[in-house]
């Protein structure tokens, strides 16, 4: 799927925003607060045995991201650290392959102009090295890791302040390889027959980059300021880079189609680039995924998880909506699930999906990207920002989030972890709209709103009241110059001023108590929306 793609574009926009300074002092040697210390903060928690394959259920909606193993929903917030661990055991025994730990020896060099990375492992040894390019000045340095080299663009990430490491992925895993014999560094230490398939031997390479850094003591190169980005193939692998390491502080990948970012339910009926020919093209998922290319609702987990795994750190995916063979619809489905978790965690502010670009060229570079790429690396990277993500879908490629999960969103508390079940009180949605009144009859109806410089997406939650209804209609008035564009779960009628939404023929009878969501995307500023709903 598209070959040898120009990478590391997100950083190229940067160049001709020319509104990063670069930074030519000292960084202080504080950590960076949106990066974990270790590479899994979870390595010691205990988890369930997990399923076997025969023994998988059917389903068609995405995993409950909240629901422990046992069966139990985490209540607090710090019990996603061991949940995130099971995520972690699922995704790398049904679809990528294990990621071992750290090997028993890593040792390496690193200055302005290099990296080089030495790994011994069971008596096996492996090796490696990476290109830096870093700004003028002392440091030490921020570092963006970028995946398959991007030539001239080196001034963009400089300008920034940050160095810039060119990887190559395929010295760790090659392509070309078949599944029984791959190559590289990383199969070099634990064997060519490894049910481990790429995009996770290329993640376990940059990780060993980063356990260098940080054994040279951050006197050219901070480890605790780590991003990484790559576009196409690379931007599968940087997703799953930042995944699958706690120690990035910023992952940003590009268009990367089917085995990165988009849901694996979602990619048969999109029109995306199929499961079973990502999975013969290159060996990008582990072994054990072949079984499921058929049948991904099989799956106990899908990458709308991979999304929460990087939760709370910086994640900026920008994705192309003009060419379906990536699934940007079940990308931003994937990004919309996984921020869930993020505003959970109380970070919803760190997680940026953006596909609202004009120009359809696959790893182009564009316009839009550039002031949301500035502060994220600000924010990320050097400290000096605190801007707030945000959603932006082009109307040709909105995921709804809706029509994929049946779980909600629960309010976790900041208290302790628990292993006890969550009270029997009901979730509420995250963001949680603000609750309609209890109403004898008829229905009520919440708002919530994600907003943006220029455009906004609401979720509104229908809910019936002591009755049931057999349908229902929405009202409510929009701020001038605020227009609906795009809709879903429902019949919208206007586009600005007074609009109304009804319910479609499977959303619109509701048992007493019972509730639906639907959705629209609009230009413009929302402000506070009040809805009314009538039943009928």
């Amino acid at each position: 799927m598209f070959r040898k793609p120009i990478v590391a574009l997100a950083v190229a926009a940067l160049a001709a925003a020319g509104a990063v300074t670069a930074a030519t002092g000292s960084f202080g040697a504080a950590a960076a607060p949106f990066a974990a210390g270790v590479e899994d903060e979870g390595a010691d928690c205990a988890v369930p045995a997990l399923p076997d394959q025969g023994s998988l259920p059917t389903e068609a909606r995405l995993p409950d991201p909240f629901k422990r193993l046992d069966g139990t929903r985490i209540s607090t917030q710090a019990d996603w650290r061991c949940r995130r661990t099971e995520i972690k055991k699922l995704a790398e025994k049904f679809v990528y392959g294990e990621k071992p730990a750290k090997p028993s020896s890593v040792t390496g060099t690193v200055s302005r102009t290099g990296i080089s990375v030495n790994v011994s492992h069971n008596g096996r040894n492996s090796s490696f090295s990476a290109s830096v390019d870093a700004p003028s000045g002392n440091g030490p340095f921020p570092v963006v890791v970028v995946l398959g080299g991007f030539g001239a663009d080196t001034a963009a990430i400089k300008a920034a302040g940050a160095a810039v490491v060119s990887y190559d992925p395929y010295a760790v895993g090659r392509e070309g390889t078949p599944r029984n014999n791959k190559q590289g560094a990383f199969y070099s230490i634990y064997g060519n027959t490894s049910s481990t398939g790429l995009l996770v031997a290329w993640a376990w390479g940059v990780s060993r980059i980063i356990d260098v850094l940080e054994s040279a003591g951050g006197s050219v190169l901070r480890a605790d300021a780590t991003g990484v980005t790559g576009c196409s193939r690379f931007g599968k692998g940087a997703f799953v880079v930042g995944a699958f390491d706690q120690r990035i502080a910023l992952t940003m990948p590009i268009e990367s189609g089917t085995a990165g970012v988009p849901i694996l339910r979602g990619v048969p009926g999109e029109g995306a680039q199929s499961l079973s020919s990502a999975y013969g093209e290159q060996p990008w998922f582990g072994d054990a995924f072949g079984s499921f290319t058929g049948s991904p609702t099989r799956l106990p987990v899908d990458t709308h998880e991979t999304v929460a795994m990087i939760a709370p750190r910086g994640l900026f995916v920008m994705d192309n909506p003009h060419i379906a063979n990536l699934g940007p619809r079940s990308a931003s489905v994937a990004a919309l699930g996984g921020a869930e978790v993020y505003r959970a965690l109380g970070a919803g502010p760190n997680i940026t999906y953006w596909s609202d670009v004009a120009d359809g060229t696959h790893c182009a570079s564009r316009s839009e990207w550039r002031t949301p790429l500035q502060q994220n690396i600000q924010k990320f990277l050097l400290g000096t920002g605190n801007a707030t993500g945000t959603i932006r879908m082009h109307s040709k490629a909105t995921g709804n989030l809706a029509e994929w999960r049946t779980w909600t969103t629960p309010t976790l508390g900041s208290g302790p972890a628990s292993s006890a079940p969550p009270s029997s009180q009901p979730p509420s949605s995250a963001p949680p709209p603000s609750s309609p009144p209890p109403v004898p009859g008829g229905c009520g109806a919440a708002v919530s709103l994600n907003q943006w410089n220029g455009g906004f997406v609401a979720t509104v939650r229908v809910t019936a009241g002591a009755s049931a209804v057999n349908g229902w209609n929405v009202a409510l008035t929009l701020p001038s110059g605020a227009t609906v564009s795009n809709s879903w779960n429902t019949t919208a009628s206007g586009t600005s001023g007074a609009v109304r939404f009804a319910n479609v023929s499977y959303n619109g009878r509701l048992a007493a108590g019972q509730n639906t969501e639907f959705g629209f995307q609009g230009t413009g500023t929302a402000g506070t929306l009040t809805p009314a709903c009538t039943a009928s």
